[in-house]
């Protein structure tokens, strides 16, 4: 039943993801089954759900835009080969030493930058070249299409959203998303509204998994998309292990690090092999497993294959899905992403608060790699310097 509970949960979320990152939404399916089921089957945490995550979202569209889907297949093979010896070298905890605040600020960031992403097809605006990838002239391009406005998508994305912060608040244990995309779909097909669906875009979804094979590669584009692999590999660990953590706290067991960056890694390189794209720990469904009454990682085991015999059996029925409402359930995404009160607590000491707002804004102005970088230099230096009055 746990299996079942959050395959419900990853179906939605899992084609929103891959369509917020710029890839055909059988790719977010792909990735859930293959490298989910490894996750479950070869990590360090009993309970951790692996799959597509929101977080992220900005650093795959980046990598698809500039380097295509090929590209994308072997940035993520890399990061995956890079994360497994990671965790052979028994390195997995340098990540854990992180600053608290350099996560909360980097995950606001994305928090961020996944909702601005999503306000082209929330609005359905149209815009009249292609979407900029950085946050201000992506806003300013947007701001110059609100004439171009669909209102029929606006105000079923916005529902959707409603619907979900709604009966979550309602009703905890029902799959809120699934629900709402489900509605939104009958009532766009019931009403024959103006929307744009997943079928207009992207066709029909494949019905099965493809064979697998190794992506194209080259020295020179391995070599030009190593920066990527390797911020792929730090938010990778990053964000698997802080899901591990919330694991633990919630079951009073101990994951065991290392082992759970083999099976990220392994799982990275699955999800390439069948076309997958980027794999991490997931904190929303790793949550919901547990809850769900998870005991062991056959629960995530069962999640993937239950996700297999859904595309195998309703594929077709995916290609009337509104993508207003998919944005809809990133807006979610998105808007759980930032710690509130996290925020809030931090931001009280100029210490925790230098480095948060150091963090997030370059983040969202730049990019993840140089947030995190950022966020722990200027920790350091602060760390640093309170020592060195303490000595005086």
């Amino acid at each position: 039943m746990a299996g079942l509970t959050v395959a419900i949960l990853a179906l939605p979320l899992s084609m929103a993801i891959a369509v917020a990152s710029g890839v055909s939404p059988e790719r977010g399916l792909w990735t859930a089954i293959v490298g989910g089921f490894l996750v479950s089957a070869l990590g360090g945490s009993r309970y951790q759900i692996g799959g597509p995550a929101g977080a992220f979202i900005v650093l795959v569209s980046a990598t698809t835009a500039r380097f295509g889907v090929e590209g994308l297949l072997l940035t993520v093979l890399m990061s995956g080969v890079m994360l497994a010896l990671v965790g052979l070298l028994r390195l997995g905890s340098l990540i854990r030493h992180i600053p608290h605040a350099v996560t909360v600020g980097f995950t606001a960031g994305i928090g961020v930058t996944i909702l601005a992403s999503q306000i082209k097809d929330l609005a359905g605006l149209t815009l009249p070249g292609r979407e900029p990838g950085e946050l201000v002239p992506k806003l300013a391009a947007l701001a110059a299409a609100a004439p171009t406005v669909t209102p029929a998508a606006l105000a079923l994305g916005l529902g959707v959203a409603a619907f979900i912060l709604g009966l979550r608040r309602l009703r905890p244990g029902w799959p809120g998303m699934l629900f709402a995309v489900v509605g939104a779909t009958l009532l766009a097909a019931g009403l024959h509204l103006p929307v744009e669906t997943i079928g207009a875009r992207f066709g029909d979804l494949p019905r099965n998994l493809p064979a697998p094979g190794l992506p194209p590669f080259t020295p020179g584009l391995a070599l030009q998309v190593l920066p990527s692999a390797l911020a792929f590999t730090l938010l990778g660990g990053v964000e698997s292990l802080l899901s591990a953590t919330v694991a633990d706290r919630m079951t009073g067991r101990v994951h065991r690090a290392n082992m759970e960056l083999v099976a990220q890694g392994l799982a990275n390189v699955g999800s390439a092999l069948f076309g997958g794209i980027a794999v991490t720990g997931t904190i929303a469904r790793t949550a919901a497993n547990i809850r769900a009454g998870a005991r062991s990682p056959f629960a995530g085991m069962l999640h993937a294959l239950f996700l297999l015999l859904f595309m195998l059996l309703a594929a077709p029925l995916a290609s009337y899905i509104p993508l207003a409402a998919l944005a809809g359930v990133l807006v979610v995404v998105a808007w759980n992403m930032v710690e509130k009160d996290e925020l809030a607590r931090l931001a009280r000491d100029w210490r925790t608060g230098a480095v948060l707002f150091a963090t997030f804004g370059f983040t969202i102005l730049h990019d993840l790699t140089l947030g995190i970088v950022a966020g722990c230099l200027l920790a350091a230096f602060i760390s640093l310097w309170e020592r060195g009055r303490a000595r005086t």
